[in-house]
């Protein structure tokens, strides 16, 4: 069995190349990602082991990849301050194109099996959106415009985990969300408050309630009196 352990990150994604199966990619993050620095490593499968051919640091947590189906060298990845990033393998540090379409954590990036151009994206805030590459002459390329976007049916929008296109309609689409009664419960990566931003009230004098009669200790009875001396005659 091959290992390879992300040093200082933890992996949150692990995608197979759909065009090398010896080349595997992985989105990890910082501090189980709950804050910190994201690296995206792109893995070789040799004889000797699992290298890393290169890696791509990113500004936050990455939570999820997603290869390019018309490109052997791009993957998009879904990233913690809501942006979403294409990287080209082929290249050095930075993504190709970065995009900030979401207003909370990215959690899922897949990328369309059928309509090979686009790929969805789902997030904390309740959205789904959906991409289009829009390919020019190369090597340029165009940044995607997004054609559609989708909002879970809710009144107050829940957090969008996970959202798949389905491999065979290149309309069709699925995706799981929290449960409405569950929306009120805080994010995983809020911050905690400090200690001194909590307010201090002021200390009050508790007032000391009487017992309950049924709790009270039974009390000792006093002993009996002795009887007096009889008067005289």
């Amino acid at each position: 069995m091959l290992e390879f352990r992300t040093q200082g990150f933890n992996g949150y994604a692990v995608k197979y190349s759909p065009f090398f199966d010896s080349r595997i990619a992985v989105a990890s993050a910082a501090n189980f990602g709950l804050v910190g620095n994201g690296r995206l490593y792109i893995l070789g499968l040799t004889a000797k082991g699992i290298i890393a051919e290169k890696w791509f640091d990113t500004q936050d947590s990455l939570y999820d990849l997603a290869w390019s189906e018309s490109h052997e060298n791009q993957c998009v990845v879904a990233a913690g301050d809501g942006s979403i990033k294409l990287f080209d393998i082929s290249l050095d540090q930075f993504p190709v194109q970065s995009w900030q379409e979401h207003k909370r954590e990215v959690f899922a990036v897949h990328w369309n099996l059928v309509a090979k151009d686009t790929f969805c994206s789902s997030s904390w805030d309740g959205t789904i959106k959906i991409l289009r590459l829009l390919r020019l002459p190369p090597p340029h390329l165009r940044p995607p415009h997004p054609f559609l976007r989708l909002q879970p049916p809710h009144r107050f929008h829940p957090p969008t985990h996970r959202s798949l296109t389905a491999p065979h309609k290149p309309n069709s689409l699925s995706s799981t969300t929290t449960p409405r009664n569950s929306n009120n419960n805080p994010p995983l990566r809020s911050p905690h408050p400090r200690l001194e931003q909590i307010p201090l009230l002021p200390h009050r004098r508790r007032r000391r309630r009487p017992p309950h009669p049924h709790l009270r200790y039974p009390q000792p009875k006093p002993p009996p009196r002795a009887p007096s001396p009889a008067a005289g005659p």
